[in-house]
């Protein structure tokens, strides 16, 4: 299965038979002339609208029939809105979600598991990748930064929750195990993104992360690669038949999938941070890739497909699943790890266990 990526403006796609066709528009700026791409229904399990593109109601009909999920953006990648098949019947699913959410140790509990995934995986890339620094003073720091989450990770698996919950309900991260565990999570991501500027082969002006709005081409990067990412981890929710905006670590809040962020933490460094790095590291996208409007920083459409395509391709590598023991695609790790969250919220496994990388 793969995603089809519209990112050609003004592009149109239909349904002939079992093949979505893709109309590309003639582009004078590149010197583009019209032409037609045909698709394999059967393959597209997930379509993502970049900018002003169309899709004729037959094939979004078509698409949803095979649960295939159509997702909006900008132009520069920003999520705008998602068109998804109906929601899963299993209800039992969603309240086992619920009674969970309300029980504040399952709550704390689970999201401890979220939370050692994410902190291990940041520093097995960052432990991994250091094999091959050859600057001392980088190794050294990426070295450090690894220590700190090593420790970070000892303290999450030490965390006493307490029974009742927060003493004040209305402030719930004040004083409290939950909130203990996001302070936990964000030294580690300090930790984390200052050795992996070191690990970057083309600086190009990064000195930690910052979201919004994105003010060099490598958190451009990452803000864009996790919100692909988003769309993956709503899709498995969905399939599964859980309710995306009810989570655990994350807080509810109006519009805010905080399950489906719960479960991209652990599958941000082997994908998202993953790609970013090699794309750098590998000259992929360069400086002219990139542009920057009143302070903000974006991808160019030829970047935009660069990226796209190794984004894509990391999806479809295969390992060796940590918990399995089978070999799975990202893609699928992404459900799964879904479905061994239902398992277990439904009693049917006594841990939920993280995606750990090796």
């Amino acid at each position: 299965m793969t995603t089809l990526y519209l990112t050609e403006p003004y592009s149109t796609v239909r349904k002939d038979g079992e093949t979505l066709i893709v109309k590309i528009p003639e582009n004078k700026e590149a010197d583009q002339p019209p032409r037609t791409v045909r698709v394999p229904m059967m393959k597209v399990d997930q379509v993502v609208v970049l900018g002003n593109s169309t899709v004729t109601t037959p094939a979004l009909l078509a698409l949803l029939e095979q649960n295939a999920d159509v997702c909006f953006c900008n132009y520069w990648g920003a999520f705008q809105g998602r068109l998804a098949p109906a929601a899963s019947k299993n209800v039992y699913v969603r309240l086992a979600q619920f009674r969970a959410h309300e029980g504040y140790r399952t709550r704390v509990l689970l999201a401890a598991r979220f939370v050692r995934g994410k902190l291990h995986n940041q520093r097995t890339l960052l432990l991994r990748t250091n094999r091959t620094v050859t600057d001392d003073e980088s190794a050294q720091l990426i070295a450090r930064a690894a220590e700190t989450i090593r420790a970070l990770i000892v303290e999450v698996d030490n965390l006493e929750v307490e029974e009742d919950g927060p003493l004040d309900p209305s402030r719930p991260q004040l004083k409290s195990a939950l909130g203990a565990l996001q302070g936990m999570e964000a030294a580690a991501a300090a930790a984390f993104f200052k050795g992996y500027g070191r690990m970057l082969k083309q600086p190009m002006g990064f000195n930690g992360r910052n979201r919004r709005p994105p003010t060099d081409p490598v958190n451009a990067l990452l803000s864009f690669g996790y919100t692909l990412l988003l769309n993956h981890v709503l899709s498995a929710a969905h399939i599964v038949g859980f309710d995306p905006f009810i989570g655990f670590l994350h807080s509810e809040g109006y519009g805010k999938p905080a399950l489906a962020l719960d479960l991209m933490e652990e599958m941000r460094t082997p994908v998202a941070d993953s790609v970013v790095m090699t794309v750098i590291n590998k000259q992929i996208l360069r400086g002219e890739h990139f542009e920057e409007t009143f302070g903000v920083c974006r991808l160019k459409p030829q970047g935009r497909k660069l990226f796209l395509q190794q984004f894509e391709q990391r999806l479809n590598t295969e390992i060796t699943h940590p918990v399995f023991g089978y070999k799975a695609t990202y893609r699928r790790c992404i459900e799964l790890q879904a479905r061994l969250l239902a398992k277990y919220l439904m009693g049917e496994t006594p841990v939920y266990k993280a995606f750990q990388i090796r």
